[in-house]
């Protein structure tokens, strides 16, 4: 919250010496380097680069408009013209007080909230979600809650894959081998079964392969009884979508699957054909190459042995069908005609980016002033390997179900949990009834952490040991942190009156100052995460601030400190408690309050 009084204060003072400026580039900063100060800002340097200034001599005008004297112990010039802010312990102590009461927890909504479609997780009919899924999921849930968080209106829809040529496979198996006990039982494992015994049976036999086909005609023909058996297969899948969902706390505003676009796809081909965005070639249709940029940075072209040669983006197949540029083209238009986003994000993994990318300039091309209203983004993730380096499969080398990874984690986390219970005096331990809630809390929350943890782009090797430590940067140290915080006002009251009458803080020691810094840092991270879609700038903030609690609750005795020390102490580890669990529910991670 400082950041944005000096950040204000600042602009206005840029404005009475260069009126015609863009302040909106002025901003202000933690200082990297605490030994010259707070804050930072290096805006004067692009500004005086513009009006052709010395930025220094620049500087010191705007210092001279600088009234910051209330908030500031000094403001220096440094290098050829930074501003550093050396901020009184007293302005972050009343930060530290209007907090208390609620006024804000060191975040600021958004002075003009943005409409943000958010488009993730998109598991596919018939088939289980598998562990690749909790990335998808997991980076888009953590965006959503922290774009809501700061103010935004969020759309959140999961772009369900319910439509393909592998229905006519499934309709097929449907009708001729279906075990109904088996489906049941488990539906998604019947139809898994399904699709795989048709698909050998198509491999090896080309007239098994033209009946999937005639089923697959049919249901797109709108024949009654396959697209009975398909809502049937769509419904299904959908239950056990939303098992896993609720385990996850994963919510959605819409589930619109791709079959939901299927009246618009002809349509979206022929306007394209109509204003020469697209041609035939082949027998198909594409969208080619404008020649507006040079070829290597040119999406629909591609270099086979030196030569540059057409990589178009296919719109209508040679047998007539569409395909998914089709229908994301059609669910581009849809969703800005329905909801009016100022962006759209599209949380899918990186080997998706080229088909963004065409995605992306093609309906600029086709929509060239819709196109410039919003903000399409490809917010891409790399993969999970196993702890040998490779793509993380089971022991017998299928693909790991999101549903037993989770059920794993619970139970790993209640042997971890059991294990610290029992190495307490019994006086000392959580009652046993309560072991599995903490359990579920801690699993669940391990995954997930450690999957936003890393740069969404890098690889990530999951470890259960590294996952479920108690020590390192994982989400255990950060939930046993919290219940730290919490044993504190179990032994000493909950004092209600730190939250109403928050005043005289005192900020002396260097730990308190310190966790005090942190804590005004919490809103220009939410603010990075939702600029940057990196969910792992928040993991990495909420370790800094556990760490830094750890040192000041070894250094400054809270329980034992009395008057106005005790008061602040204890006003520091109810702010630390609010922000490590409002920043791990942004993650989508629970919290517990005994461990």
């Amino acid at each position: 919250m400082l950041h944005l009084i000096l950040q204000t204060k600042l602009q206005a003072a840029v404005r009475a010496i260069l009126p015609d400026a863009d302040t909106s580039i002025v901003l202000v900063r933690p200082c990297p380097d605490a030994r010259h100060g707070d804050y930072q800002s290096n805006a004067l340097l692009p500004l005086a680069k513009a009006q052709k200034l010395n930025p220094r001599q620049l500087a010191e005008q705007v210092k001279a408009a600088l009234d910051v004297t209330e908030l500031c112990d000094a403001v220096d010039i440094a290098g050829p013209g930074f501003l550093n802010f050396r901020v009184r312990p007293a302005a972050f102590a009343g930060v530290l007080e209007s907090a208390a009461r609620g006024e804000h927890l060191f975040f600021a909504k958004a002075t003009t909230p943005r409409t943000v479609v958010i488009d993730f997780s998109s598991p596919n009919v018939a088939k289980p979600m598998h562990v690749g899924h909790i990335r998808s999921t997991g980076i888009g849930d953590a965006l959503q809650r922290v774009f809501r968080l700061l103010g935004h209106r969020v759309i959140t829809d999961n772009h369900i894959g319910d439509w393909g040529t592998q229905f006519g496979k499934l309709l097929l198996g449907w009708k001729q081998i279906l075990d109904r006990d088996a489906l049941a039982k488990d539906a998604i494992a019947e139809l898994e079964r399904l699709y795989k015994v048709i698909n050998a049976e198509c491999d090896a036999n080309l007239a098994r392969l033209e009946e999937a086909k005639q089923e697959l005609v049919k249901l797109q023909a709108g024949d009654a009884e396959n697209t009975a058996v398909w809502q049937e297969m769509i419904r299904v899948s959908q239950a056990q979508f939303d098992t896993i969902y609720g385990r996850l706390g994963v919510k959605f505003d819409h589930a619109l699957g791709e079959s939901f676009y299927n009246p618009q796809l002809g349509p979206v081909v022929v306007d394209l054909l109509g204003r020469g965005i697209a041609r035939e070639s082949e027998g198909a249709v594409g969208v080619f190459s404008d020649g507006s940029v040079p070829p290597k940075e040119d999406a629909f072209l591609v270099n086979r042995d030196g030569e540059w040669v057409p990589d178009p983006a296919l719109v209508r197949k040679s047998d007539g069908g569409f395909n998914y540029m089709t229908t994301d083209l059609a669910t581009v238009d849809y969703r800005l005609k329905t909801w009016a986003p100022d962006q759209i994000v599209y949380v899918v993994d990186d080997r998706q980016s080229g088909h963004f990318k065409k995605l992306f300039l093609t309906f600029a091309r086709w929509q060239a002033d819709a196109a410039k209203q919003v903000k399409l983004v490809h917010v891409g993730f790399g993969k999970i390997l196993g702890e040998d380096g490779k793509p993380f499969k089971t022991r017998s080398g299928d693909t790991v179900k999101l549903g037993d990874l989770l059920d794993e984690a619970e139970l790993r986390a209640f042997n971890v949990v059991k294990g610290k219970q029992l190495e307490r005096p019994e006086a000392e331990r959580v009652p046993e009834p309560l072991w599995p809630e903490i359990a579920r809390v801690v699993g669940l929350g391990a995954v997930k952490y450690a999957d936003l943890l890393p740069n969404r782009q890098s690889d990530y090797q999951f470890s259960w040991e590294k996952m479920l430590a108690l020590q390192g940067n994982t989400a255990p140290y950060l939930l046993y942190a919290y219940t730290r915080v919490r044993s504190i006002f179990r032994k000493g009251g909950e004092l209600p009156g730190i939250r109403s009458q928050a005043s005289g803080v005192s900020l002396a020691a260097p730990d308190e100052l310190a966790l005090a810094k942190q804590l005004m840092n919490f809103g220009l991270v939410l603010e990075a995460v939702a600029e940057e879609y990196r969910p792992n700038f928040l993991c990495n903030y909420l370790y800094d601030l556990a760490g830094l609690f750890a040192r000041f609750y070894e250094s400054c005795p809270v329980l034992k400190a009395e008057g106005a020390e005790r008061a602040t102490r204890l006003l520091l580890c109810e702010l630390t408690g609010r922000v490590l669990k409002q920043g791990l529910e942004a993650l989508g991670i629970e919290t517990t309050e005994q461990m």
